[in-house]
């Protein structure tokens, strides 16, 4: 395995109100240079049926609707050694720094797809924002486990918590 670095920015605005992180780039997803980029990845379907918005088939479109909803895309890791795109086969795991995004965006929830997302940000970048992150099931293909019907039963209360605006 060789060291990988993170090879495209995170994708938000100062409108983005909900963060999602992967762990780090599908094979397919380095190929398009664009986040969840393999066919049968469950997350587009799902965030489109969430926002009632056709399905986007290109990268561009993927961008517009993300934004359109207030949400930002990145990934915990920033760099690993990864064989093809399996989680499992993570090492040295080095985790990317969220400060760009909480500061240039009104971020209210953080949402982790994934186990290892989760596992990378409650490790290494939970003690440097001090905000707690969801995780959720994740919506690659290898989680077969979940249908697209079981992913939004839990997938679409997490997003709507960041699409509301919470009175302190």
């Amino acid at each position: 395995m060789k060291a990988l670095t993170h090879p495209f920015p995170p994708l938000y605005d100062g409108q983005s109100r909900i963060l999602i992180l992967g762990s780090f780039p599908s094979v397919a997803s380095r190929a398009v240079n664009f986040f969840y980029g393999h066919p049968r990845n469950r997350f587009w379907p799902l965030i489109s049926d969430w926002a009632g918005e056709p399905l986007p088939r290109d990268t561009e479109g993927r961008r517009a609707l993300a934004l359109s909803q207030g949400i930002a895309l990145w990934d915990s890791l920033a760099s690993c050694e990864i064989e093809g795109s399996s989680d499992a086969s993570v090492r040295n795991a080095v985790p990317n720094d969220l400060t760009p995004i909480l500061e240039g965006a009104r971020i209210r929830v953080i949402l982790c797809n994934g186990t290892l997302s989760k596992n990378i940000y409650d490790r290494f970048i939970l003690p440097q924002t001090g905000i707690p992150a969801l995780g959720l099931p994740s919506t690659s293909p290898a989680n077969a486990a979940w249908s697209l019907e079981k992913l939004k039963s839990v997938w679409y209360p997490a997003l709507d918590t960041g699409k509301v605006d919470h009175v302190s």
